[in-house]
């Protein structure tokens, strides 16, 4: 893949303050709430332009997208937003903890050119339409790109990976905590010699897309209209799959507004295809104790390649679901890959939410049924307490995909279903801006 350093525009911390209360997580994640928190953070907040506020007034000339192009004019011409004098290609070193150890990915941020999806660039994900046509609104608006694409690549000997640790022995462009105490650092990588040898390294080297599907789609599509030739590369960020620091964890499902739904059917029916397991409960300590044990029956399961799921529908019971063979996936998606086929969350759609549940592609798409749920620390409990509650009927509880599996259905040039990964920590917005 062909890449090159830039001029990134970034918060100047003379004229914004923290230059780390100016920048937010990506778009798609961030909620009605934690929008107003970011507004209220500083007046220089990224989220003006990536998520900007709707008004019942907006127009034609007057909406969210020319309000975005007219905080970044301002935010230029007041120095709030400075260009960097010298091209760089930037190190990102994220710190988290998880799981009682501590862990750092490493990433660097530069310009790719932009390249139809084939063996260059391989999407892993099925995308929507409206998140594009969004960020195809506000790259018209603003002829500007600021979320990071994030991108995996293999490289054994870790060239760049050794540039971005001896970067991080220097002074950071900036250094802050987000909300999960997740650490993020940037590092300016000037050295001719250094750039040059991420240059060549990556010159050879496919990627896949590993968060930002809609933004890379979105770049292609700018770069098809406009015939500006900087259009025709994208901001960036690349993570070697060699490295250790680099984690997907799982995103769960929780079903709702299905009509005439029963736990206990759903669990009979169940029975065709999996081998179900029930573990039940009578008060609050015996629900942890059964819950922590069909979690870590269902974790056994994809230590033995076998595709599992944990079930609760709040019926006074944890449900451990283990499919039994390969066959019904075979007769289900008999077009695709092996790899695909082996995809716990392929079968959990096509046999589960699809086959069982009537929840198709269109219903799962509009999220009239099903929603989300990332793997954060309390996602599970959460979970548990909205069935609970009456507020959802039934979740579905899942292991994360493995590195080989997402290989091997990019490989086979394929797509998981929505919502299939969660690479953590998420890589946030506004520490790099290309303009065009």
């Amino acid at each position: 893949m062909e890449i090159r350093a830039f001029k990134a525009y970034r918060f100047d911390s003379s004229v914004v303050g923290d230059a780390g209360d100016c920048v937010a997580p990506p778009y798609d994640v961030i909620g009605a709430e934690q929008q107003e928190s970011l507004y209220e953070k500083n007046e220089h907040n990224i989220v003006r332009i990536i998520r900007a506020k709707t008004r019942l007034s907006d127009s034609d000339g007057d909406n969210q997208y020319t309000r975005a192009n007219g905080y970044l004019n301002d935010w230029i011409s007041s120095g709030a937003l400075k260009q960097d004098s010298a091209e760089a290609i930037y190190g990102y070193v994220e710190d988290y903890d998880l799981g009682g150890a501590h862990l750092r990915r490493l990433a660097f941020v530069a310009l790719a050119r932009l390249e139809d999806f084939g063996e260059i660039v391989k999407p892993h994900e099925q995308t929507l339409n409206k998140p594009m046509q969004d960020r195809l609104n506000l790259t018209r608006a603003t002829s500007a790109q600021f979320g990071l694409v994030f991108m995996l690549y293999d490289d054994e000997q870790g060239i760049a990976d050794e540039i971005i640790e001896r970067a991080a022995a220097g002074e950071a462009l900036i250094d802050f905590a987000d909300e999960q105490s997740v650490r993020h650092r940037l590092f300016a990588i000037n050295g001719e010699d250094e750039r040059n040898a991420v240059v060549e390294m990556m010159s050879e080297k496919s990627v896949i897309i590993a968060d930002g599907h809609h933004r890379y789609t979105t770049g292609l599509t700018y770069s098809h209209e406009d015939s500006n030739p900087a259009a025709k590369y994208q901001m960036l960020a690349f993570t070697n799959m060699s490295h250790e620091g680099l984690i997907v964890l799982a995103t769960h499902r929780l079903v709702a507004n299905l009509d005439g739904f029963d736990i206990e059917k759903l669990i009979v029916d169940l029975g065709k295809n999996f081998d179900v397991t029930a573990t039940a409960f009578e008060d609050d300590e015996s629900k942890a104790d059964a819950r922590g044990e069909m979690l870590a029956r269902m974790k056994a399961e994809m230590d033995n390649d076998r595709s599992a799921f944990v079930i609760y529908g709040g019926d006074g019971a944890f449900y451990l679901a283990v499919l039994k063979d390969g066959g019904a996936m075979d007769s289900a998606v008999p077009d695709r890959s092996e790899a695909y086929r082996s995809l716990d969350v392929a079968v959990l759609h096509k046999l589960i939410l699809e086959g069982l549940l009537a929840i198709d592609e269109e219903r799962q798409a509009n999220g009239e049924n099903l929603q989300y749920v990332k793997d954060t620390p309390n996602a599970i409990d959460d979970s548990i307490a909205q069935v609970d509650a009456g507020v959802k009927q039934v979740a579905f509880f899942m292991n994360p995909i493995k590195m080989s599996q997402l290989i091997g259905v990019t490989d086979a040039g394929e797509r998981m279903p929505q919502k299939s990964t969660y690479f953590y920590p998420k890589m946030f917005t506004g520490l790099t801006i290309n303009k065009l």
